[in-house]
């Protein structure tokens, strides 16, 4: 349980994503004056949300994965998640189809292993006692990574040698890719594939990224996949309120301008309007490009541009958010997409950045779960492909690539009338995201990717240069995605309160 402070010190939060309102609930809780302030009209950053026709679209994350960090996070604010959010188990998980293959083009996944294990030893005869170990070990991984990684807040790269982590560490097969470690277990190419989709949440590709994120299969298979029912922008109305609760200000249309130093020390911000406001201490929940090169001076930047021209981020996308005026049978809640040359679309993603010719893409209909967010015998199509960051279409390119992506749809997912359906369409790309979220060349998960050097060498989430000055999100530590979002805003509180303990487990007053 968290106690009030007799002396309520002053933190401002730039943005109210994930991360910033993560903390924001954490410090109001604790009892400092917490002011966030969010350049949007409407609150969550990228987990945002807009009403049309009937129709509620949550715009960016979909996914309700890591059940145990949602649970851990409230319990930290003395409040019971049921009370906030109505949460239920999707079963199936979700549908992968898998075009061109003669056999088995449309699997379930139940994330029950029992029931998943029929349909993957029709994928790899003999394969189940190779994945019960397989997962058995991801089980274990993703408590260390729990216990000993993802809470912990680094000050150097020289923390990842110290005895305890490196102890840890060496049974997290952290030197080798997830494409050689699945190569190592399986032979079968499409049962890899739903092994390693899980990566597109972590904005890397199998050959770059490190096996230490096997630890997604156990969230994926052992944890299950969840869904709030209202959207997940039921879980930002309830960060809100329970900020509100404790007496946090949040104020929305208030873009800032610049962080304030003085004397090497963050006081305060500057807004858009010409208003200050003074602060002990100051949290940028902004993109991290952003705050470092637009809201801080030069002598002042941890990561001044020219450190952005060397790092890989996570990839863009274009979004098709659709309403349509029927119901459309043979889709889940959620529903994937695997290219037929799978190393050829990540390589048209992130080596030779061109929109993919076969691409990948994920669609979300959450009227299969909640008939609430749509009228009467409607659905609801989030349709997401995964594009190379930084990349610059033409009018003419976006429409063709539009009607690309519904062609693919009607034949892929067996909807050959999509396009009478269509009664509302919204389109959404990648000067979208710079523009909404002032996203670094148009990246749409708000980080660096997490290839090695970047999962080692990730930015720490307080300044270098400047006293009292944090981040939140998924620019720093631990990464990219919700849940790890929500880990972030906790150890930015955990760098307030002076609380170096890394276990998730331990009272955040020490």
């Amino acid at each position: 349980m968290i106690h009030r402070m007799n002396t309520a010190k002053k933190v401002v939060i730039i943005g109210s994503g994930v991360g910033g309102l993560s903390a924001g609930a954490l410090l109001a809780k604790r009892g400092y004056k917490v002011t966030i302030l969010e350049k949007n009209e409407s609150l969550g950053g990228r987990a945002n949300i807009f009403h049309a026709k009937g129709f509620t679209f949550d715009m960016g994350p979909s996914w309700y994965l890591m059940p145990d960090v949602f649970e851990h996070f409230y319990g930290l604010l003395g409040e019971d998640i049921n009370d906030h959010l109505d949460i239920v188990r999707l079963d199936p998980s979700y549908k992968v189809f898998f075009p061109g293959e003669d056999t088995l083009q449309e699997i379930d996944i139940h994330s029950d292993l029992e029931k998943d294990l029929e349909t993957f030893e029709k994928l790899e005869p003999g394969v189940t006692p190779k994945l019960r170990k397989y997962l058995s070990r991801s089980k274990k991984q993703y408590k260390i990574a729990i216990n000993h990684f993802m809470h912990r807040n680094y000050n150097s790269s020289w923390d990842f040698l110290s005895w305890e982590i490196a102890k840890e560490g060496r049974h997290m097969n952290p030197l080798q890719t997830m494409e050689r470690y699945l190569n190592s277990w399986f032979s079968s190419s499409r049962l890899k594939k739903i092994l390693e989709y899980t990566l597109v949440f972590l904005g890397s590709a199998p050959a770059k990224t490190p096996a230490l994120y096997n630890v997604m299969n156990h969230v994926d298979f052992g944890m299950g996949v969840f869904y709030p029912r209202g959207g997940i922008y039921t879980i930002i109305e309830s960060f809100k309120n329970m900020i509100e609760k404790f007496s946090g200000d949040i104020r929305t249309s208030s873009p800032v301008r610049n962080i304030i130093v003085k004397n090497n020390t963050a006081v305060g911000v500057e807004l858009e309007s010409g208003e200050t406001i003074n602060a002990d201490y100051v949290i940028s929940n902004a993109d991290l490009w952003y705050t470092e090169t637009k809201m801080l001076a030069p002598e002042h930047q941890s990561f001044p541009e020219s450190y952005w021209k060397k790092r890989t981020m996570a990839p863009s996308a274009f979004i098709l958010y659709l309403g349509l005026n029927t119901e459309v049978p043979g889709l889940l809640h959620h529903n994937l997409r695997f290219a037929q040359n799978w190393k050829e679309n990540f390589r048209e993603i992130f080596d030779e950045p061109r929109l993919p010719e076969d691409p990948s893409y994920y669609v979300c209909k959450p009227t299969h779960t909640d008939k609430n967010i749509a009228p009467a015998g409607q659905d609801i199509l989030f349709t997401l492909v995964p594009l190379p960051y930084d990349i610059n279409i033409s009018d003419e390119e976006k429409k063709h690539y539009r009607d690309k992506v519904i062609t693919m749809m009607k034949k892929d997912l067996n909807l050959p009338k999509l396009e009478e359906m269509i009664s509302y369409e919204r389109e959404y790309w990648s000067e979208d995201f710079a523009k909404d979220y002032n996203a670094y060349r148009g990246n749409a998960l708000g980080g660096e990717a997490h290839t090695l050097k970047q999962t080692l060498f990730r930015p720490r989430n307080k300044s270098k240069k400047v006293h009292n000055l944090f981040y939140a999100g998924a620019g720093t530590n631990p990464g990219i995605g919700v849940p790890t979002s929500i880990i972030s805003g906790q150890l930015a509180y955990k760098r307030i309160e002076g609380i170096k303990h890394p276990h998730p487990l331990t009272d955040l007053n020490g």
